[in-house]
């Protein structure tokens, strides 16, 4: 097979994108919030507001499952619940102060842990990642 496949080129990314995850992942460790947790807790915070319902779809779980992510995440007080202003049946998931800190700073030690790495690479290789980046970032679009 061509380097080029599709398949092969899929495998390999997928390979990478795991194995980078996993390697970055450590520094979350440091927070002591799960990660399904701190997975949830990004989305509001680098995706603004959600309800309960788009919460759990982005997340790929179901609204009970994340029902309870978000009351442990409040309780934590690291969330925290409004009335929803267009539907004032409907309650809008935001970050509080305390949780958006929490994921800024996870997000420098994870950052930090990276650059460390990508340290070691040369300015070519760096800047082939930044290509390669734009390309993942173009494969994670929806059709």
């Amino acid at each position: 097979m061509a380097r080029t496949d599709s398949l092969e080129v899929a495998t390999a990314l997928h390979r990478a994108a795991i194995r980078l995850l996993r390697a970055v992942r450590v520094a979350d460790d440091e927070t002591g919030v799960s990660a399904p947790k701190l997975s949830a807790l990004s989305v509001l915070t680098f995706g603004g507001p959600s309800s309960l319902t788009a919460l759990a779809k982005a997340e790929q779980v179901t609204a009970a499952t994340m029902s309870k992510l978000v009351s442990d995440l409040e309780a934590e007080g690291l969330v925290a619940k409004r009335a929803d202003r267009e539907d004032k049946r409907g309650l809008r998931i935001e970050v509080t102060a305390k949780g958006r800190a929490l994921m800024e700073e996870g997000r420098k030690r994870r950052l930090a842990l990276l650059n460390k790495r990508l340290g070691k690479f040369s300015r070519e290789e760096r800047a082939q990642l930044v290509d390669a980046a734009a390309l993942m970032m173009r494969a994670s679009e929806a059709e």
